[in-house]
């Protein structure tokens, strides 16, 4: 059994919606987790208000009280590449994350993700990832370590002002394999949720996804491009180089849902979150940072 060492919050509805209880919530909310078990859990001391009062299982629900509870998997895998830090000040962290490992906890990963690993590395346990990469997706990410000046770098997301560039390798059409370089495509469409719940579809209607998107070098039938988000769905570069005929390569969800399985180590999607710059907002200093990763399909 692996748990968490940090506990997790969540805040109670504003609207009871005929909960008794706040055992009754919890089975509610995660139907996955049996009424045994977060009465195991709750016995334990394992599940408490935020100001560490414990609950019952009798604890009546109380509309808007925020609860903390510590996850728990049977088994989580241990993932075998190292992350570095990047740069770190008293305000940011950014860190660069290999493919594999989540940012946060989630799913079958509660210690095993890359919060907790900077939190073990920095002995600091306030931290907070100001966005977040996909668990497949390697390269950088900005966390908050000073929970004054936190808003401020969760708005350079927000607001959409900060630059961030990424690396894919993809195989060619024979339309890109055989067209000078550079080639450069402008893709706007609209994304949304798809069924599985986790991925995401191009639909009609209004624009809610923009991208640039540069094919800058070829190797063979691979090539390398350079992509340049102006909004942030999720799996929102995967689908656009889907739309360009081109999926990134080792792609699990895109264009087609592939069974899950333990992950393939050797064949990690070829997508790497390469930079991030922007004017920080405490210090107005310019701050522009690169990924030492590197895709390992692309030759050199």
């Amino acid at each position: 059994m692996s748990i968490a060492r940090q506990a997790s919050e969540i805040t109670l509805p504003a609207v009871n919606n005929g909960w008794h209880s706040v055992l009754q919530f919890l089975c509610s909310q995660f139907p996955f987790i049996s009424e045994a078990i977060w009465r195991e859990r709750i016995a334990a001391g394992k599940v408490h208000w935020f100001n560490g009062d414990a609950i019952s299982t009798d604890t009546p629900f109380m509309p808007s009280k925020r609860l903390c509870y510590y996850r728990e998997v049977t088994a989580e895998q241990v993932i075998p590449f190292a992350h570095h830090i990047v740069y770190r000040d008293q305000h940011i962290i950014v860190a660069d994350k290999p493919h594999f490992l989540p940012v946060t906890p989630g799913g079958e990963y509660v210690n095993e993700c890359l919060l907790a690993r900077l939190q073990r590395d920095t002995g600091i346990s306030d931290i907070a990832p100001v966005h977040r990469l996909d668990r497949d997706t390697a390269g950088l990410v900005l966390f908050s370590v000073n929970a004054q000046s936190r808003a401020a770098y969760y708005q350079l997301f927000s607001e959409g002002i900060i630059n961030k560039q990424y690396q894919a390798v993809a195989r060619l059409t024979p339309r890109a394999a055989t067209a000078a370089l550079p080639q450069h495509w402008q893709i706007k469409n609209r994304i949304e949720k798809s069924t599985p719940r986790f991925i995401n579809a191009i639909v009609a209607g209004e624009v809610n996804a923009q991208s640039d998107i540069s094919l800058v070098s070829k190797s063979g039938e691979l090539g390398l491009f350079e992509l340049t988000p102006h909004s942030g769905k999720t799996h929102q570069l995967r689908l656009h180089m889907l739309s360009l005929g081109m999926p990134i390569l080792h792609d699990n969800y895109y264009p087609v849902l592939q069974p899950k399985q333990a992950p393939q180590f050797d064949t990690p999607l070829q997508l790497l979150a390469k930079q991030l710059s922007f004017t920080d907002p405490v210090t107005q200093k310019q701050q522009q940072f690169s990924s030492k990763l590197q895709l390992s399909a692309w030759p050199g």
